[in-house]
């Protein structure tokens, strides 16, 4: 985990100050409204944190290569609430490329980046593969990337988890990228001797999403 410069943490006030100004926007006898944010401020963001990371950066430049596919903005939301902007992958949730799944922030046991979707289950053994969530705290200016790798295997068990986080209070935005292991059931047979078979899904657009801490 590393902070932003001096320089940064003010791009990143200036960028929070402006998302929340839409809060204010109303009359004062209006009920309050939640804060949008702006996309485009959030993905270069998220650029200068991925920088000195070239899996981050590939991942964001992917976001930023996307810009005409990613709403110009979106209510903020509060944990736990899929991001706003989901997955792509090469096996999508069919048989070929497309939408896969999201990120998701978690916070019944301690604040979690967390993904859910794709085809099948999540596996339990992500062994060769590895699922990442960078983030920024807007707020405070600090910033960094987790690996989600917590995942219980039991039926109700759809996502796979950072460890609890302290990202201090205010809005984070955060990405889900990299490569993740699904297993569906099929018959028993030589191939299959656990009665399973298994997929790696690689993402090719990165989940992306704002929330509040």
């Amino acid at each position: 985990m590393r902070r932003l410069s001096f320089k940064r943490h003010l791009t990143a006030a200036a960028a929070v100050s402006a998302v929340l100004a839409t809060v204010f926007s109303g009359s004062a006898a209006a009920e309050p409204e939640l804060p949008t944010i702006d996309w485009s401020v959030a993905v270069q963001m998220l650029r200068e944190a991925a920088e000195g990371n070239p899996m981050a950066e590939e991942a964001i430049d992917r976001l930023l290569a996307q810009q005409g596919r990613v709403p110009a903005t979106s209510t903020v939301a509060l944990p736990a609430q899929p991001f706003q902007v989901p997955a792509q992958s090469d096996i999508g949730r069919g048989a070929g490329p497309g939408v896969y799944g999201s990120g998701i922030a978690l916070g019944t046991d301690g604040f979690r980046l967390a993904f859910f979707g794709g085809p099948g289950t999540i596996s339990p053994n992500q062994g060769g593969a590895k699922l990442e969530a960078l983030w920024v705290n807007l707020s405070s200016g600090r910033s960094g990337t987790e690996v989600l790798y917590e995942h219980n295997d039991v039926p109700v068990d759809t996502t796979i988890r950072s460890r609890a986080l302290d990202l201090g209070p205010g809005m984070i935005v955060s990405a889900v990228y990299g490569t993740l292991w699904h297993r569906w059931s099929v018959p028993v047979s030589d191939a299959n001797p656990d009665g399973f078979q298994y997929q790696r899904g690689t993402i090719s657009i990165p989940s992306m999403g704002a929330v509040y801490n």
